[in-house]
Protein backbone atom coordinates (compact mmCIF):
# COMPACT_ATOMS: atom_id res chain seq x y z
CA UNK A 1 0.00 0.00 0.00
CA UNK A 2 1.40 3.88 -0.84
CA UNK A 3 1.09 5.78 2.77
CA UNK A 4 2.16 9.00 2.41
CA UNK A 5 2.73 10.86 5.22
CA UNK A 6 2.33 15.17 5.68
CA UNK A 7 4.12 16.45 8.55
CA UNK A 8 5.15 20.44 9.25
CA UNK A 9 2.74 23.07 8.30
CA UNK A 10 2.24 26.50 8.92
CA UNK A 11 0.59 26.54 12.55
CA UNK A 12 2.97 27.07 15.51
CA UNK A 13 2.75 23.68 16.57
CA UNK A 14 5.04 22.97 13.85
CA UNK A 15 8.19 21.12 15.59
CA UNK A 16 5.59 19.05 17.46
CA UNK A 17 4.36 17.78 13.69
CA UNK A 18 8.22 17.15 13.19
CA UNK A 19 8.46 15.11 16.23
CA UNK A 20 5.61 13.36 15.03
CA UNK A 21 6.60 12.38 11.75
CA UNK A 22 9.54 11.05 13.29
CA UNK A 23 8.70 8.15 15.68
CA UNK A 24 5.46 7.71 12.88
CA UNK A 25 7.97 7.36 9.84
CA UNK A 26 10.02 4.91 11.89
CA UNK A 27 7.19 2.40 12.87
CA UNK A 28 6.10 2.23 9.80
CA UNK A 29 6.59 -1.02 8.13
CA UNK A 30 8.38 0.35 4.32
CA UNK A 31 8.76 -3.94 3.47
CA UNK A 32 5.16 -3.74 3.64
CA UNK A 33 4.36 -0.15 1.89
CA UNK A 34 5.63 2.41 -0.03
CA UNK A 35 6.34 5.19 2.15
CA UNK A 36 6.22 8.98 0.71
CA UNK A 37 7.10 11.99 3.11
CA UNK A 38 5.68 15.03 1.83
CA UNK A 39 6.90 17.96 4.16
CA UNK A 40 5.27 21.11 4.21
CA UNK A 41 7.63 23.96 5.16
CA UNK A 42 6.21 27.42 7.46
CA UNK A 43 5.85 29.30 4.55
CA UNK A 44 3.61 26.74 3.16
CA UNK A 45 5.40 25.11 0.27
CA UNK A 46 5.00 21.30 -0.23
CA UNK A 47 8.10 19.30 -0.98
CA UNK A 48 7.63 15.68 -2.28
CA UNK A 49 10.90 13.79 -0.97
CA UNK A 50 9.91 10.62 -2.82
CA UNK A 51 9.89 7.47 -1.46
CA UNK A 52 11.29 7.17 2.09
CA UNK A 53 15.26 5.55 1.79
CA UNK A 54 15.58 2.47 3.08
CA UNK A 55 17.29 4.02 5.89
CA UNK A 56 14.31 6.26 6.98
CA UNK A 57 14.25 9.82 8.07
CA UNK A 58 14.63 11.07 11.72
CA UNK A 59 13.94 14.02 13.16
CA UNK A 60 17.21 15.91 12.24
CA UNK A 61 16.78 15.64 8.43
CA UNK A 62 13.49 15.54 7.97
CA UNK A 63 12.99 18.83 6.57
CA UNK A 64 14.33 19.78 3.07
CA UNK A 65 18.25 19.83 2.32
CA UNK A 66 19.83 20.85 -0.71
CA UNK A 67 19.92 17.49 -2.25
CA UNK A 68 16.10 17.64 -2.50
CA UNK A 69 15.55 21.39 -2.04
CA UNK A 70 14.60 21.64 -6.32
CA UNK A 71 11.53 19.41 -5.21
CA UNK A 72 9.98 22.30 -2.93
CA UNK A 73 7.46 23.47 -5.08
CA UNK A 74 3.52 24.69 -5.80
CA UNK A 75 0.76 22.32 -3.97
CA UNK A 76 -0.08 21.56 -7.57
CA UNK A 77 3.21 20.14 -9.07
CA UNK A 78 3.66 18.19 -5.66
CA UNK A 79 0.07 16.96 -6.03
CA UNK A 80 0.72 15.54 -9.67
CA UNK A 81 3.96 14.10 -8.78
CA UNK A 82 3.53 12.32 -5.55
CA UNK A 83 -0.52 11.42 -5.44
CA UNK A 84 -0.65 9.79 -8.76
CA UNK A 85 0.57 6.35 -8.59
CA UNK A 86 -1.62 3.58 -8.92
CA UNK A 87 -2.92 1.37 -6.22
CA UNK A 88 -4.23 1.20 -2.66
CA UNK A 89 -3.43 4.38 -1.07
CA UNK A 90 -3.59 6.00 2.40
CA UNK A 91 -2.21 9.54 4.04
CA UNK A 92 -1.04 10.03 7.15
CA UNK A 93 -1.76 13.96 8.03
CA UNK A 94 0.52 14.61 10.72
CA UNK A 95 -0.42 17.91 10.69
CA UNK A 96 -1.15 19.59 14.56
CA UNK A 97 -2.67 22.53 14.43
CA UNK A 98 -4.26 25.19 12.00
CA UNK A 99 -3.79 24.09 8.29
CA UNK A 100 -3.78 20.55 9.25
CA UNK A 101 -5.78 19.64 12.19
CA UNK A 102 -9.10 21.81 11.81
CA UNK A 103 -10.27 20.07 8.45
CA UNK A 104 -8.60 22.08 5.70
CA UNK A 105 -6.28 19.54 4.91
CA UNK A 106 -8.80 16.78 5.47
CA UNK A 107 -11.10 18.52 2.87
CA UNK A 108 -8.45 18.40 0.31
CA UNK A 109 -7.97 14.84 1.09
CA UNK A 110 -11.60 14.13 0.19
CA UNK A 111 -11.19 15.58 -2.75
CA UNK A 112 -8.80 14.01 -4.16
CA UNK A 113 -10.25 10.59 -2.87
CA UNK A 114 -7.67 9.42 -1.16
CA UNK A 115 -8.56 7.84 2.32
CA UNK A 116 -6.96 9.34 5.58
CA UNK A 117 -6.14 8.54 9.10
CA UNK A 118 -7.86 10.44 11.78
CA UNK A 119 -11.43 12.80 12.12
CA UNK A 120 -12.96 14.10 9.09
CA UNK A 121 -13.64 17.66 7.64
CA UNK A 122 -16.93 18.15 10.06
CA UNK A 123 -15.32 16.79 13.35
CA UNK A 124 -11.74 18.41 12.91
CA UNK A 125 -12.91 21.36 12.39
CA UNK A 126 -14.96 21.20 15.82
CA UNK A 127 -12.80 19.28 17.69
CA UNK A 128 -9.85 21.82 17.29
CA UNK A 129 -12.06 24.62 18.02
CA UNK A 130 -12.36 24.91 21.32
CA UNK A 131 -15.37 26.71 22.32
CA UNK A 132 -17.46 24.58 19.85
CA UNK A 133 -16.46 21.43 21.58
CA UNK A 134 -17.41 23.16 24.57
CA UNK A 135 -21.09 23.60 23.57
CA UNK A 136 -21.66 19.89 21.73
CA UNK A 137 -20.35 18.71 24.78
CA UNK A 138 -22.80 20.20 27.16
CA UNK A 139 -25.81 19.03 24.76
CA UNK A 140 -24.83 15.74 25.18
CA UNK A 141 -24.48 16.16 28.92
CA UNK A 142 -21.03 16.19 29.67
CA UNK A 143 -19.91 17.86 32.63
CA UNK A 144 -17.92 20.41 32.14
CA UNK A 145 -15.97 23.50 34.52
CA UNK A 146 -17.05 26.85 34.01
CA UNK A 147 -16.41 29.20 30.82
CA UNK A 148 -16.36 32.01 28.98
CA UNK A 149 -15.95 33.44 24.97
CA UNK A 150 -14.01 36.25 24.89
CA UNK A 151 -13.49 38.12 20.89
CA UNK A 152 -10.52 40.00 19.86
CA UNK A 153 -13.47 42.53 18.91
CA UNK A 154 -15.16 42.24 22.07
CA UNK A 155 -11.59 42.92 23.94
CA UNK A 156 -10.97 45.73 21.65
CA UNK A 157 -14.24 47.45 22.08
CA UNK A 158 -15.02 47.18 26.01
CA UNK A 159 -11.82 45.87 27.98
CA UNK A 160 -13.80 46.53 31.35
CA UNK A 161 -16.66 44.86 30.63
CA UNK A 162 -14.92 41.97 29.53
CA UNK A 163 -13.30 41.86 33.07
CA UNK A 164 -16.39 42.59 34.93
CA UNK A 165 -18.31 39.61 33.07
CA UNK A 166 -15.20 37.23 33.87
CA UNK A 167 -15.06 38.17 37.60
CA UNK A 168 -18.84 37.81 37.63
CA UNK A 169 -18.30 34.49 36.32
CA UNK A 170 -16.00 33.86 38.80
CA UNK A 171 -13.01 32.38 36.20
CA UNK A 172 -10.95 33.05 38.87
CA UNK A 173 -8.05 31.27 39.50
CA UNK A 174 -8.29 29.82 35.38
CA UNK A 175 -6.97 29.47 32.64
CA UNK A 176 -7.29 32.03 28.98
CA UNK A 177 -7.03 29.63 25.70
CA UNK A 178 -6.65 30.51 22.30
CA UNK A 179 -10.09 28.48 21.13
CA UNK A 180 -8.07 26.72 18.10
CA UNK A 181 -4.54 25.69 19.39
CA UNK A 182 -2.92 22.69 20.67
CA UNK A 183 0.34 22.20 22.74
CA UNK A 184 -0.28 24.78 25.49
CA UNK A 185 0.64 27.34 23.21
CA UNK A 186 -0.67 30.35 24.01
CA UNK A 187 -2.63 29.63 27.76
CA UNK A 188 -1.91 31.38 30.45
CA UNK A 189 -2.62 30.36 33.89
CA UNK A 190 -3.99 33.64 35.63
CA UNK A 191 -4.66 33.96 39.62
CA UNK A 192 -5.24 37.77 39.24
CA UNK A 193 -7.08 40.04 37.29
CA UNK A 194 -3.98 41.58 36.43
CA UNK A 195 -2.30 38.11 35.09
CA UNK A 196 -6.13 37.77 33.59
CA UNK A 197 -5.61 40.92 31.22
CA UNK A 198 -1.94 40.04 30.33
CA UNK A 199 -3.00 36.30 29.50
CA UNK A 200 -5.60 37.66 27.44
CA UNK A 201 -3.40 39.68 25.16
CA UNK A 202 -0.63 37.21 24.92
CA UNK A 203 -3.68 34.72 24.08
CA UNK A 204 -4.82 37.02 21.10
CA UNK A 205 -1.68 37.00 19.55
CA UNK A 206 -2.72 33.55 18.56
CA UNK A 207 -6.21 33.62 18.08
CA UNK A 208 -9.11 35.68 17.50
CA UNK A 209 -11.40 33.69 19.71
CA UNK A 210 -10.41 32.53 23.34
CA UNK A 211 -11.75 30.52 25.92
CA UNK A 212 -11.55 31.12 29.68
CA UNK A 213 -11.61 28.47 31.70
CA UNK A 214 -12.57 28.47 35.73
CA UNK A 215 -9.23 26.15 37.08
CA UNK A 216 -10.54 22.43 38.47
CA UNK A 217 -8.29 21.77 41.61
CA UNK A 218 -7.24 18.11 41.31
CA UNK A 219 -5.21 15.73 38.55
CA UNK A 220 -5.22 16.22 34.83
CA UNK A 221 -6.35 12.39 33.21
CA UNK A 222 -6.35 10.84 29.47
CA UNK A 223 -7.81 8.57 27.72
CA UNK A 224 -7.32 7.35 24.14
CA UNK A 225 -10.10 6.59 22.07
CA UNK A 226 -10.11 4.49 18.70
CA UNK A 227 -12.63 3.50 16.14
CA UNK A 228 -15.28 4.68 13.52
CA UNK A 229 -18.73 3.51 14.59
CA UNK A 230 -17.86 1.24 17.72
CA UNK A 231 -15.30 3.62 19.38
CA UNK A 232 -13.15 2.02 22.43
CA UNK A 233 -11.49 3.59 25.20
CA UNK A 234 -7.97 2.98 26.19
CA UNK A 235 -6.88 2.79 30.12
CA UNK A 236 -6.88 6.29 31.51
CA UNK A 237 -3.17 7.82 31.84
CA UNK A 238 -1.48 10.88 33.49
CA UNK A 239 1.27 12.99 33.43
CA UNK A 240 3.23 13.01 36.72
CA UNK A 241 5.20 16.75 36.87
CA UNK A 242 5.44 18.67 40.00
CA UNK A 243 4.01 21.79 37.68
CA UNK A 244 0.73 23.65 38.63
CA UNK A 245 0.64 24.51 34.58
CA UNK A 246 1.06 21.31 32.32
CA UNK A 247 2.89 23.90 29.85
CA UNK A 248 5.09 23.11 26.37
CA UNK A 249 8.06 23.23 28.18
CA UNK A 250 6.89 20.92 30.95
CA UNK A 251 5.14 18.68 28.19
CA UNK A 252 8.26 18.28 25.83
CA UNK A 253 11.23 19.62 27.64
CA UNK A 254 11.22 18.12 31.34
CA UNK A 255 13.15 15.21 31.74
CA UNK A 256 11.67 14.50 35.29
CA UNK A 257 8.38 14.19 33.44
CA UNK A 258 6.68 10.17 33.82
CA UNK A 259 3.72 8.98 32.52
CA UNK A 260 1.21 6.69 35.01
CA UNK A 261 -0.71 3.72 32.86
CA UNK A 262 -2.96 2.88 34.55
CA UNK A 263 -3.59 6.04 36.02
CA UNK A 264 -3.65 5.34 40.28
CA UNK A 265 -7.51 6.69 40.43
CA UNK A 266 -10.11 4.75 41.81
CA UNK A 267 -12.38 2.49 39.76
CA UNK A 268 -15.24 4.24 39.58
CA UNK A 269 -13.70 7.14 38.35
CA UNK A 270 -11.83 5.59 35.60
CA UNK A 271 -14.33 3.64 34.53
CA UNK A 272 -16.87 6.87 34.25
CA UNK A 273 -13.66 8.43 32.36
CA UNK A 274 -13.43 5.97 29.84
CA UNK A 275 -17.56 6.25 29.43
CA UNK A 276 -17.51 9.99 29.32
CA UNK A 277 -14.30 10.42 26.76
CA UNK A 278 -16.63 8.06 24.08
CA UNK A 279 -19.64 10.00 24.75
CA UNK A 280 -17.75 13.12 23.66
CA UNK A 281 -15.77 11.42 21.35
CA UNK A 282 -19.11 10.37 19.80
CA UNK A 283 -20.94 14.08 20.41
CA UNK A 284 -17.92 15.60 18.43
CA UNK A 285 -18.83 13.04 15.44
CA UNK A 286 -15.29 11.61 15.61
CA UNK A 287 -13.67 8.91 13.46
CA UNK A 288 -10.30 7.23 13.72
CA UNK A 289 -8.91 8.52 17.13
CA UNK A 290 -8.56 11.43 19.34
CA UNK A 291 -7.43 11.73 22.67
CA UNK A 292 -9.62 12.93 25.55
CA UNK A 293 -8.68 15.16 28.28
CA UNK A 294 -10.15 15.24 31.45
CA UNK A 295 -10.17 16.66 34.88
CA UNK A 296 -10.73 14.59 38.02
CA UNK A 297 -11.50 16.91 40.73
CA UNK A 298 -10.19 17.08 44.18
CA UNK A 299 -14.53 17.25 44.53
CA UNK A 300 -14.23 13.22 43.09
CA UNK A 301 -16.49 14.81 40.14
CA UNK A 302 -15.28 14.71 36.66
CA UNK A 303 -14.89 17.31 34.13
CA UNK A 304 -14.16 17.30 30.38
CA UNK A 305 -11.09 18.96 29.73
CA UNK A 306 -11.00 19.46 25.95
CA UNK A 307 -11.17 16.66 22.75
CA UNK A 308 -7.29 16.59 20.21
CA UNK A 309 -8.34 14.94 17.12
CA UNK A 310 -4.59 14.50 16.30
CA UNK A 311 -2.80 13.49 19.18
CA UNK A 312 0.98 13.52 19.26
CA UNK A 313 3.12 10.67 18.70
CA UNK A 314 6.49 11.70 20.10
CA UNK A 315 8.42 9.92 22.26
CA UNK A 316 6.42 11.82 25.38
CA UNK A 317 3.37 11.13 24.13
CA UNK A 318 0.83 9.83 26.22
CA UNK A 319 -1.95 8.48 23.33
CA UNK A 320 0.07 5.45 21.46
CA UNK A 321 1.39 4.26 25.20
CA UNK A 322 -2.02 3.73 26.55
CA UNK A 323 -3.04 1.51 23.90
CA UNK A 324 0.20 -0.77 24.41
CA UNK A 325 -0.53 -0.72 28.68
CA UNK A 326 -4.09 -1.42 27.87
CA UNK A 327 -3.88 -3.99 25.51
CA UNK A 328 -0.57 -4.52 23.83
CA UNK A 329 -0.81 -3.06 21.03
CA UNK A 330 2.45 -1.93 19.44
CA UNK A 331 3.30 1.77 17.95
CA UNK A 332 3.67 0.01 14.63
CA UNK A 333 0.80 -2.43 15.33
CA UNK A 334 -1.67 0.96 15.93
CA UNK A 335 -0.31 2.64 12.75
CA UNK A 336 -1.62 -0.16 10.94
CA UNK A 337 -4.93 -0.15 12.60
CA UNK A 338 -5.39 3.46 12.29
CA UNK A 339 -4.98 3.16 8.84
CA UNK A 340 -7.33 0.39 8.51
CA UNK A 341 -9.75 2.22 10.10
CA UNK A 342 -9.17 5.05 7.59
CA UNK A 343 -9.72 2.44 4.56
CA UNK A 344 -12.58 1.14 6.35
CA UNK A 345 -14.35 4.78 6.65
CA UNK A 346 -13.13 5.63 2.85
CA UNK A 347 -14.94 2.60 1.73
CA UNK A 348 -18.28 3.30 3.89
CA UNK A 349 -18.01 6.58 2.54
CA UNK A 350 -18.03 5.82 -1.26
CA UNK A 351 -20.78 3.34 -1.12
CA UNK A 352 -23.03 5.94 0.06
CA UNK A 353 -21.65 8.91 -2.38
CA UNK A 354 -20.29 10.92 -0.18
CA UNK A 355 -18.15 12.74 2.54
CA UNK A 356 -18.64 14.42 5.95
Amino acid sequence: MIVYVLYGGQSPEHKVSLKTAATVLKALNTQKHEVYPIYISREGLWTGLGRMPEDGLNEENLMPVSRHADAASSLGEVLKAEFSFAGEKVALPLLHGANGEDGTVQGLLELLGIPYVGNGVLSAAMTLDKDVTHRLAGLAGIRQTAYEIVTRREWEEDQAGVMSRLKKRGLLPGYVKPATLGSSIGISRCEDEAALEAGIEEALRHDVKLVIEREVPGREIQVAVMGNDRPQASLPGEFLHGVKFFDFRAKYADPTLRMSIPAEIPAAAAEEIRESAIRAYEALCCSGLARVDFFLGEDGRVYLNEINALPGFTGTSMYPVMWERTDGTTHAALIEKLMDYALERGRTRAAVGGAR
